[in-house]
């Protein structure tokens, strides 16, 4: 083991636990048609998109029982209108799955159509446990509820099926006192919680990170009657008082707080509406309110506020431009169509639109005192280490965030999960080599050669856009299709091959449906691996599939080859060229004889540019080690050179006494993998115990009282599965 070793791969999930920022907010109230506002225009869009749904246009498909029911109406740039529709069952509700959006013009042509698709319904509606009832145990939950919805009837579809549920978000605090806003659904015929997602994940007056600066409050009260009643103020929940000038400047006086905090949500709703034409943060004018205050290493949206603590070494407030703006991003997230999911996938998106907005809001603000950049965090010393918490123009700056797409897996935790789609909009704002003194960008495997940057404001209203497009499937590959169809509606072909090229540098495939952005480009393609990995015994083989897409200009063809093999296997391409568009199957050959190993394998196609795709070729046996036959527990997994991962599952386990905690990991041979104990410490997880060698196989001992623990596995060199046992008092 190496204490001081501790790699990005692990300080990544260290770091998660520490900056708790929200994933949604409370789900809407059960949906009401939209009366058409007047507008020749307007009317015509709006009719052609309800035309769109009740047809079952695409995606939009409903059964005798269902209705589309238009939920919100948002103005766009050109004549363009965005239609949301809520999908329902005998006049109620339903939640996950099966919403949509109508993106119409003022001719009523419809320009696009975006829908979460979902099962038929066929459940009863009639409840047997009362509103009452599943709103006690909703609120049984939590060991502490601040407020509660009322509960609404609903039906909710879990794993494809509809179950009649009470819907009810609670806002509190956990049994550790971290805040949570859970959105809960209790079933309505056993009283049982059949779902419950966790909104929080654990981000003139005188600041004092932007200076003085001006802020619109009322006379004697820090409130904003002019967003929608937005106000900040303590713990408690209520605004301020006081006259103007607000706060002393101090690092760390809370009216103090308040004013960098106004100022950063008032420029942000600002910008939404000078930029892209949107109304302020929750597309009424308004948004939630603000707290100030709270003793921990931590900011988050919950659906109800937004709240902000202190840094690690508590030298200041968490309440810079970015971070505040990243918050209420969250709030914009929330409140565009589809909401949000629970995913891993989907949270990425979501704090990397907290990120996106911003960067969008210090450019827009361009104060001297927090000058525009791409990083997050980069003035608060989050964690006492004098370093920004996320990079968007290379995310694996920091903890070895992701950079590309096919870096994701479904465990990958949702701050880290933020990287790919940060990268993509810096390389369309900014482009991978844009001079001027800012950061060149990398281009992962299988990109373009390069990518030209379109500007931050364009590229932020075509991002605003698109989140106008979201249902509750949202996912990188529906974010590039959106994204593309915003481009060329709003601007037109060159910035709709801009955002192409963006997505395709990160790794984004190219997606079945999506727009021709038209006009003249460059001739280039991408290339894939499917899958990018795989596993042989000597004398045997395996195959994987090589995907070509045209991502500029007309098809062409791409001879195939591969380099770097070790000695003993052979790699040949059936068809070896293929037109850009298509695929070829790549057979690997292991000779007998050939020693196990990971080997690294390239393959390379060779256009009118030259890509290139890595294949993991492992050889040799892929069985998790054996042993640890004497601890209590036993969790299995697989990690690549530089990985980490988190156990039991990728999350923790609870320790009710003190006792002894006992981990043996045992790794793949000829590897170094490390073993970290952690111990949840009110702000963070702290190792408690390391293992003690610099081989695949670790032990640890610890003793230590009751709470909430954790063991890291890290592969620190090779790669393999490995075996983690563990005994808990």
């Amino acid at each position: 083991m190496h204490p001081t070793r501790l790699t990005a791969a692990v300080a990544a999930l260290a770091l998660s636990a520490s900056l708790a920022t929200a994933l949604a907010g409370p789900a809407s109230a059960a949906p009401q048609a939209q009366p058409v506002p007047p507008g020749h225009g307007r009317s015509l869009a709006l009719a052609a998109a309800d035309s769109a749904a009740a047809s079952g246009l695409d995606e939009l498909r409903h059964g005798a029982d269902e209705d589309l029911v238009r939920t919100s109406v948002t103005p766009w740039a050109n004549g363009l209108y965005y239609a949301a529709y809520q999908r329902t069952y005998k006049g109620l509700p339903v939640h996950g799955g099966g919403d949509a959006v109508v993106l119409s013009d003022s001719s009523g042509k419809v320009r696009d159509v975006s829908g979460s698709a979902a099962p038929a319904i066929k459940v009863s509606t009639s409840a047997k446990v009362t509103a009452e009832k599943a709103l006690a145990t909703a609120r049984g939950q939590l060991a502490a509820v601040e407020s509660a919805s009322a509960p609404e009837l609903t039906v909710l579809l879990k794993g494809g099926k509809p179950v009649l549920a009470w819907h009810t978000l609670v806002v509190g605090t956990t049994a550790k006192s971290l805040p949570s806003s859970l959105d809960t659904y209790v079933d309505a015929r056993t009283g049982k919680v059949a779902q419950a997602t966790d909104k929080v994940r654990h981000a003139e007056g005188r600041g004092y990170h932007n200076g003085n600066v001006t802020i619109d409050t009322a006379a004697g009260s820090m409130t904003d009657t002019s967003r929608g009643a937005f106000k900040c103020g303590g713990q408690n929940g209520s605004a301020y008082t006081g006259s103007s000038p607000w706060g002393n400047g101090g690092a760390n006086d809370l009216v103090t707080a308040c004013v960098d905090i106004m100022y950063a949500a008032q420029r942000e709703s600002d910008m939404l509406k000078e930029w892209f034409g949107y109304n302020g943060i929750n597309g009424q004018g308004g948004m939630v309110p603000a707290r100030a205050g709270l003793s921990q290493v931590n900011a988050y949206y919950d659906g109800t506020k937004t709240t902000y603590g202190r840094n690690q070494n508590g030298t200041n407030q968490l309440t810079g431009i970015d971070v505040v703006a990243h918050e209420y991003g969250h709030e914009i997230f929330d409140r565009t169509p589809g909401s949000a999911g629970s995913s891993n996938e989907n949270g990425g998106l979501n704090e990397s639109t907290g990120d996106i907005f911003g960067a969008l809001t210090e450019h827009y603000a361009d104060n001297p005192n927090d000058t525009p950049d791409y990083t997050v965090g980069e003035e608060l010393n989050f964690t006492g280490n004098n370093q920004p918490i996320r990079n968007m123009y290379n995310p694996s700056l920091i903890n070895n965030d992701p950079n590309c797409y096919p870096q994701l897996s479904s465990g990958t935790e949702v701050h880290a999960a933020a990287g790919p789609q940060n990268h993509w909009f810096y390389l369309l704002a900014e482009g991978s080599n844009p001079g001027g003194g800012k950061p060149n960008s990398p281009i992962c495997s299988g990109g373009p050669s390069s990518v030209t940057g379109i500007g931050i404001q364009k590229a932020g209203k075509i991002f605003m856009g698109a989140l106008l497009l979201k249902t509750s499937s949202w996912n990188h590959l529906a974010a590039r299709r959106a994204t593309l169809t915003t481009a060329k509606n709003t601007y037109g072909a060159t910035e709709c091959n801009a955002v192409k090229a963006a997505w395709n540098a990160i790794g984004v495939p190219a997606q079945s449906g999506e727009t021709d952005c038209g006009g003249t480009t460059t001739p280039d393609f991408s290339l894939s691996l499917n899958p990018s990995s795989g596993s042989a015994q000597p004398d045997t083989q395996v195959t994987a599939t090589v995907d070509t897409s045209t991502t500029g200009g007309s098809a062409q063809t791409v001879q195939l080859s591969a380099s770097g093999a070790p000695s003993g296997v052979s790699v040949s391409f059936d068809p070896a060229s293929v037109t850009s568009g298509n695929s070829s199957t790549m057979t690997v050959k292991v000779a007998a004889g050939t020693p196990n190993g990971t080997y690294p394998i390239t393959v390379t196609g060779t256009g009118s540019a030259t890509h290139t795709v890595t294949y993991q070729l492992t050889v040799g046996t892929t069985t998790p080690p054996t042993g640890c036959d004497n601890t209590e527990y036993t969790y299995r997994g697989t990690l690549a050179s530089g990985q980490a991962a988190a156990q039991p599952d990728g999350s923790y386990y609870y320790s009710a006494s003190a006792g002894t905690h006992v981990g043996c990991l045992r790794g793949p041979a000829g590897t170094d993998f490390d073993l970290y104990l952690q111990k949840w410490n009110g702000a963070g997880w702290a190792d408690v115990a390391v293992g003690g060698t610099a081989s695949a196989d670790e032990d640890t001992r610890y003793y230590g009282t009751a709470g909430y623990y954790r063991y890291v596995v890290h592969a620190y060199s090779g790669s393999g599965a490995y075996t983690l046992g563990l005994s808990a008092p």
